[in-house]
């Protein structure tokens, strides 16, 4: 008998079961593209906010206004220089809606101690006036056609905000004055009031089917107007003669046929006029109070198109009816980033440099403002007069961890806390930079920004935003040419990524595709194999920027060492969560008692940490497939392909140094384990030039360790110090240290008097984050 196995192939000696190998050689040719790699700045001392959000323009067209880095924002039409609509200071500001006589803006706000209110203030700007009288979590207020009304949700809260005060969800409606809300339906929908004033529009974003209904104030008569499987917004124009809705990213306007019974709403609804208004994507629907135009952002433009340049049949309509605009209105906002000023010298440190294998015994680091000034040896570096000393003799400094794939809980959370745990609980492990290849587009870029501008703390925050998915939902993204590909990626690259993730794309053609919109666009694409090898190779032969999760075989052979290592394709494996037997996150709950880490306690809520660590699944260490992929990462390193480290968000910040630990389970050296997870993942972004490594002129992101990984990996979690972008925090509390010494607030399961600190109620309480694909 001959068979193949372990590489080779074999002569089997039936009767006596003794296998001789059969030498072998393959001329094999293989064509392998280049990967995408491009360099993208980091530091930055303004930028353009391109994550604009809820725009929604005067009853006579001449301001908008819109959410954008936490705060209300309102510009003249067209050429208008932003500016903020209120005073206010200590909270976020969202979800803007406009009084039919332009006078009020009504929003929503929040803060973490006080939570959630609803506020209106006069369009010309100013200080707010409060219209809720409760504490909660307030969505979309929208006032009634003669203004004398407002309809709003109000939520239950989740585990990023609190539960506190989220009993009696729905939707309501108070006066414009403001007072108690009254109860319409218990329910959760996105509200909106018709054209007399008398029903709220509901719109139901669910699986199977989406739906937008309506009830009377009192929540009765509830009747079905429109069905879709794939809209994920539904406007109806305030005359109730047309209805916008955004389907698979693009939007389309269609006219409101009253049938007495619902219609289905489908780009490939043939039996009413229907007309694609944009080229890309629109979010955000709004119309115009004439009903006239309908206005939407992507990025930071500000679109509008008129019904008389859509369809011929209407009033004044044009001659010819254009295309989809390709611009709009620049939205032209840049803020400040979040420099901190004075210098710092950090000294008689270690240094693990990650230049080369440099590492420096008794070290001096200066930084001033958010870079490294100057670094070397304590006789070699002179310390500025100016400079703030810290001494760390004894202890150790290597660079901010790069956590390739981290799911940061960016998924459907429309309101940000302003001290968002998962943040803190990553940058207290070390964690300086991310980049979240799955996420809720609107969430993970708005964040990023109030991060860049010092409104929240935590790494750098990077991401894909929604995957560009290959298999079925609301949200797949379709490509059966370039130009699809082009388009997906265009509307990414619109809100400020540089990467996407080319997820499930059934067939090889399309995922080329997206690989030559990528080269075009200057994007990078990270894929995921979905747990299927020759997915993954052929990914490696047509250029990926590289692989995301694990290779679902173990032990790999010469061929593939080959071929990856004659590529520029990296590696993510994400050991944490594993493909091909158990993930590695259950080997650290075996083998470590974490629901006992105080510093993951002070920045995790506890049922989260004991949901999955105190009853713990216990196998033989055998059974755990990670050392393998971790070893055949180490032959695929030796080849010349680099490796990197991704947490999965498994457990916030400590997944991180999982990661690191089980690269040197597989034979890393602590300083190769440290050089992935640290240059190797700056490079993987395109930014190495300014992160991974301590060198002067580099950002000043830095760990200081109170004992030696070199020594002992598992050293990496004795972290007494944080720096990021020049900010030094004290890791066990978070607090801000150095030239700008400042506490931070408590956490809302801190807080006294908290009901979060045990949630009791039946349906209420504590979530856990995941992936989206729901397995992990």
């Amino acid at each position: 008998m001959v068979i193949w196995a372990q590489g080779k192939i074999w002569q089997v000696n039936i009767a006596t079961r003794e296998a001789l190998e059969i030498p072998f050689e393959a001329d094999v040719q293989q064509s392998i593209a280049r990967a995408p790699r491009f360099q993208h700045p980091v530091h930055q001392e303004e930028f353009e906010a391109k994550m604009i959000r809820y725009p929604v323009t005067t009853p006579d067209g001449k301001w908008l206004v819109f959410n954008a880095v936490g705060q209300l924002w309102k510009k003249q039409l067209p050429n208008g220089k932003p500016q903020r609509l209120t005073t206010d200071e200590g909270w976020f500001e969202l979800m803007p809606d406009i009084s039919p006589d332009g006078k009020w803006v009504v929003y929503t706000t929040w803060q973490d101690t006080t939570l959630g209110a609803i506020r209106k203030v006069p369009l010309r700007g100013g200080k707010s006036l409060q219209l809720s009288h409760q504490k909660g979590y307030y969505y979309s207020p929208r006032f009634s056609p003669d203004g004398t009304l407002i309809v709003y949700r109000r939520g239950s809260g989740n585990a990023q905000l609190g539960f506190a005060h989220g009993l009696n969800p729905g939707i309501y409606w108070m006066t414009e004055a403001g007072g108690e809300g009254n109860l319409i339906i218990d329910d959760y929908a996105e509200p909106y009031f018709n054209r007399a004033g008398d029903r709220i529009y509901l719109f139901y974003d669910s699986y199977p089917e989406k739906t937008l209904k309506s009830v009377t104030l009192e929540g009765n008569d509830p009747r079905t107007h429109f069905t879709s499987k794939y809209a994920t917004e539904i406007a109806v124009s305030p005359d109730e003669q047309w209805v916008a809705f955004q389907e698979l990213f693009n939007v389309y306007i269609t006219p409101y046929p009253k049938t007495g019974g619902s219609l289905d709403l489908s780009s490939g609804n043939k039996a009413i006029p229907l007309q694609r208004v944009t080229r890309d994507a629109g979010n955000y629907l709004r119309w115009s109070s004439d009903s006239q135009k309908l206005h939407w952002v992507i990025g930071p433009e500000f679109f509008t198109r008129e019904l008389a340049r859509t369809f011929d049949f209407v009033d004044n309509a044009t001659d010819s009816i254009p295309p989809p605009d390709t611009t709009g209105i620049l939205v032209d906002l840049f803020v400040p980033a979040d420099i901190p000023s004075g210098k710092l010298a950090l000294t008689g440190a270690r240094l693990i440099t990650m230049k080369g294998d440099a590492v420096i015994e008794d070290g001096v680091i200066v930084t001033d403002r958010d870079r490294i000034l100057a670094i070397g040896p304590r006789s070699a570096v002179r310390i500025p007069a100016d400079a703030k000393q810290i001494d760390l003799s004894g202890k150790t400094i290597m660079p901010g961890i790069v956590d390739v794939h981290a799911h940061v809980w960016h998924f459907s959370n429309p309101i940000p806390p302003q001290q968002n745990w998962p943040y803190y609980a990553n940058l207290a492990y070390g964690v300086t930079t991310t980049h979240d290849p799955s996420t809720t587009t609107e969430v993970s870029f708005s964040q990023a920004e109030l991060v860049k501008a010092g409104k929240m703390v935590g790494p750098r925050i990077y991401s894909t935003g929604t995957v560009l998915y290959g298999a079925e939902g609301d949200f797949k993204a379709v490509v059966n040419n370039l130009d699809d590909a082009r388009s997906h990626l265009r509307r990414m690259k619109a809100v400020g990524a540089f990467s996407v993730k080319s997820y499930n794309q059934p067939r090889r053609n399309q995922r080329q595709q997206v690989m030559q919109a990528a080269r075009e666009l200057q994007m990078h694409v990270y894929p995921e194999g979905g747990s299927f090898f020759f997915h993954n190779l052929s990914m490696i032969l047509d250029g990926h920027t590289g692989i995301e999760h694990n290779i679902p075989v173990t032990p790999v052979y010469d061929d593939v060492i080959r071929l990856w290592g004659a590529s520029q394709t990296g590696y993510t494996m994400t050991l944490v969560v594993s493909y091909g037997g158990p993930s590695g996150e259950y080997y650290w709950y075996q083998h470590s008692d974490v629901f006992n880490k105080q510093r993951l306690l002070n920045f995790t809520p506890r049922p989260i940490i004991d949901a999955r660590s105190r009853r713990r699944t216990m196998m033989p260490d055998e059974e755990y497939v990670h050392p393998g992929h971790a070893r055949d990462a180490k032959q695929l390193t030796e080849a010349g392909v680099k490796v990197n480290i991704g947490s999965h968000g498994q457990l916030q910040g400590l997944a991180a140094h999982w990661e690191i630990w089980m690269l040197a389970q597989g034979g890393f050296t602590p300083l190769e384990a440290i050089r992935c997870a640290t240059y190797n993942g700056a490079h993987y972004l395109g930014m190495e030039q300014e992160l991974g490594s301590l060198e002067s002129g580099k950002l000043a992101d830095l760990i200081v360790m109170a004992n030696n990984p070199l020594e002992n990996i598992r050293n990496t979690e004795s972290i007494v110090y944080v720096m990021k972008n020049g900010r030094l925090y004290d890791a066990e509390t978070m607090n801000e240290a150095g030239n700008h010494p400042r506490q931070r607030l408590p956490f809302y399961w801190e807080l006294p008097r908290s009901s979060d600190a045990f949630v009791w109620k039946p349906g209420v309480g504590f979530g856990e984050g995941g992936c989206s694909c729901g397995r992990h």
